[in-house]
């Protein structure tokens, strides 16, 4: 019997598809799942803060645009809790964590010209 053209490739490929069966078996989810407990725990750190401080950024464009015309924007520490829930599905937002991610944000932005806030208290 004599192995035509067709035939090896259809052998190339089944023998392709088991190879990748195997390997995925092998080494499920490990793509997924980081490799020390140390990095996922300073990853999810790093999140933590990015998110706050983009609740932080939300939360003052939104006060700024709520405020009439010569009044302050007011920017409370607890909309940036509710907004880091929210947006970001965070259980715990710890009110700390919160309003220092606000004192940052108001002193990056400039807010002292046209906001008042409460993460200073």
């Amino acid at each position: 019997m004599r192995w035509g053209p067709d035939a090896v490739v259809g052998v190339l490929v089944v023998l392709l598809g088991v190879g990748l069966v195997t390997a995925g078996v092998v080494w499920k989810g490990r793509a997924v799942r980081p490799f020390a407990a140390s990095r996922a725990r300073s990853v999810a750190q790093r999140e933590y803060a990015r998110d706050l401080q983009r609740a932080a950024d939300q939360v003052i464009a939104a006060a700024r645009r709520s405020a009439g015309e010569g009044e302050p924007a007011i920017v409370t520490v607890e909309a940036v809790v509710r907004a880091t829930r929210d947006r970001y599905g965070y259980a715990g937002v710890e009110r700390r964590h919160a309003a220092a991610a606000l004192r940052r944000r108001y002193e990056h932005g400039r807010c002292a010209l046209d906001c008042v806030t409460d993460a200073y208290g």
